[in-house]
């Protein structure tokens, strides 16, 4: 693989990761207004938005131990989102995007645990 290719495979994952954190910010903010989808919806947030910031740490790692440590953050926190988007009451119109975020949160997982294994 060369640089570009590299470079070119990297951005998209940076922005893959952006995607889902600001799809998963929009999903929140139509989620009917409950106690535990308040708290979900916080925690989802949080894990969301963490996948995308580790995965950039990982990509300005200082040791190739720096980067195994983010990308394996990044992992467990899109299995956390699966959690918090399991665990949240939608309505049913959300109910398409909340599998597509599923999907996305395990598709994530399964790279970065491929990543950790090469």
């Amino acid at each position: 693989m060369n640089q570009n290719q590299n470079t070119k495979s990297n951005f998209d994952l940076d922005e893959r990761t952006f995607q889902f954190a600001k799809k998963v910010r929009d999903y929140v903010k139509l989620l009917p207004w409950t106690i535990s989808n308040i708290e979900y919806g916080k925690q989802l947030i949080r894990s969301a938005g963490s996948v995308a910031a580790n995965y950039i740490e990982a990509s300005e790692a200082l040791s190739k131990k720096d980067f195994l440590m983010r990308i394996k953050i990044s992992r467990k926190e899109a299995k956390e989102s699966v959690l918090w988007l399991r665990l949240a009451i939608s309505n049913s119109n959300q109910e398409k995007e909340k599998g597509k975020l599923i999907d996305e949160a395990n598709q994530l997982t399964r790279i970065f645990g491929s990543i950790v294994t090469k």
